[in-house]
């Protein structure tokens, strides 16, 4: 099942640099083992923001849920989450891939 991901991640202003460094480092980490487990399907930076659109295939929201409140840096992150499937005029339904 694919899901759309918007994270935005809101680091507080006092939040030890050290810390902050370590989190990043974490996350950075397990969005690479996602990515090539094939479950962060696509991952896309937001021009001019601490943000991020993403595309997830899991098998459903419970295991999207365990993968996003998993994340480093989830307890500073606003998530909003879409499922998604196949238009019917994409050229993936049609079969013309």
């Amino acid at each position: 099942m694919l899901f759309h991901v918007q994270m935005t991640v809101n680091l507080p202003h006092d939040l030890d640099p050290a810390r902050a460094e370590r989190l990043k480092a974490e996350e950075r980490a397990r969005a690479l083992d996602l990515q090539r487990a094939g479950t962060w399907r696509h991952l896309w930076r937001v021009a001019g923001a601490y943000a991020n659109v993403s595309i997830f295939d899991v098998e459903g929201p419970e295991e999207l849920h365990a993968i996003l409140s998993g994340l480093p840096l989830f307890p500073f992150m606003d998530v909003r989450v879409q499922a998604l499937c196949t238009h019917p005029s994409s050229l993936e339904a049609a079969g013309d891939r």
